[in-house]
């Protein structure tokens, strides 16, 4: 049985957690270049950080989506023309994907559009508090990600 006050805790932590990624989201979706959605910037930010090529099942995996929902997302981005989807040339059953020299232009355009938002919300709640809450929420990600 668990103490009723940290029930109380884990609840209001979820629900402001829940509450700041609508509001989150919904301001970061507003600011993104015309055309582009939040899972369009989501995955051209990735594959540009990680600069190599991902299955869809690997990128699915990494955003915790079905193999469907990533295949729609990325045959948005290859219709942009912001990625290069490739078969594996080893296993004709699996294709990966890259993001293009045009994918990487519209990637750095959002995060230009994106970044003053961004910025200003650091900044009014104080770099120093957003850096000492850094730690708990990656924590408390890696758990949850354990948990799949």
């Amino acid at each position: 049985m668990t103490d009723p006050r940290t029930d109380e805790i884990a609840v209001a932590l979820f629900g402001e957690l829940f509450m700041a990624d609508q509001l989150a989201r919904n301001r970061i979706s507003k600011a993104l270049p015309k055309g582009m959605e939040l899972s369009h910037f989501s995955v051209l930010n990735h594959l540009a950080r990680l600069n190599e090529e991902r299955t869809p099942a690997q990128l699915a995996r990494a955003f915790h989506v079905t193999r469907g929902a990533m295949t729609n997302t990325l045959a948005k981005l290859e219709w942009a023309g912001h990625i290069h989807i490739r078969p594996d040339w080893d296993d004709a059953r699996q294709k990966f994907v890259a993001i293009s020299p045009s994918g990487r232009s519209a990637r750095d355009a959002a995060v230009a559009s994106v970044s003053p938002l961004i910025a200003e919300v650091v900044t009014a709640l104080g770099a120093d508090k957003v850096r000492a809450v850094l730690p708990v929420l990656r924590e408390l990600r890696v758990r949850l990600e354990g948990e799949d």
